[in-house]
């Protein structure tokens, strides 16, 4: 298992891990959740979608303009390889005995 750069960044990260538990999320409800502006997480999701790790749907509800979200199947290939990185190493760390 390896790290994805992309995900090193804990905002990109908190984005994929949010997607990750539902089939589409709208704009507003992420940009809630994950603690940040419009353009902070329009950025984000920018360079995700740029990855392939993101799909965004733009449309209306009525005359209301919506933004939803979806993690793509790179996406959460991405977020499942990265968590096993880090879980290695927890795991590694957990199996050292502590310095006398």
């Amino acid at each position: 298992m390896e790290f994805d750069p992309l995900l090193a960044d804990p905002t990109r990260l908190k984005i994929l891990a949010l997607l990750a538990s539902c089939d589409w999320a709208e704009f507003s409800f992420v940009r809630e959740t994950a603690g940040l502006s419009k353009s902070a997480l329009s950025k984000q999701v920018s360079k995700l979608e740029e990855h392939e790790y993101v799909q965004v749907h733009k449309g209306y509800v009525g005359k209301f303009p919506r933004t939803s979200l979806r993690l793509t199947d790179t996406g959460r290939s991405a977020i499942q390889n990265h968590l096993a990185a880090l879980q290695q190493i927890v795991d590694q760390s957990s199996r050292r005995s502590p310095p006398p």
